[in-house]
């Protein structure tokens, strides 16, 4: 079954290690896309768009682990763009912490 499912993915020709860093990527794509998921709903709890701390901690995450992966497969444009939403995302969470 999961042979199966790996050969519709394109994935059955990976070595275990290229297997690992796919798995890698895609853990850190899903936590990246998964602040979407946490803004949608504290905004609708909160009947106005807002963008919570949790957020901006998914985006440091997700964009921590994908930039590994980028460097991984040696994607420089990747990397770059993670890199740059590295930056911005550490800024808004120190602003949330210190501004106060």
């Amino acid at each position: 079954m999961i042979e199966s499912i790996l050969e519709f993915l394109s994935l059955s020709n990976l070595s275990r290690s290229e297997l690992t860093w796919v798995i890698v990527g895609t853990f850190g794509q899903l936590i990246f896309f998964s602040r979407w998921i946490v803004q949608l709903i504290y905004s609708e709890k909160n009947k106005s768009s807002i963008i919570p701390i949790g957020f901006w901690w998914l985006s440091l995450f997700g964009g921590l682990i994908t930039f590994i992966y980028a460097k991984n497969i040696n994607s420089f444009p990747f990397m770059l763009a993670q890199g740059i939403g590295i930056i911005v995302y550490s800024r808004n969470l120190y602003l949330l912490y210190y501004k106060k």
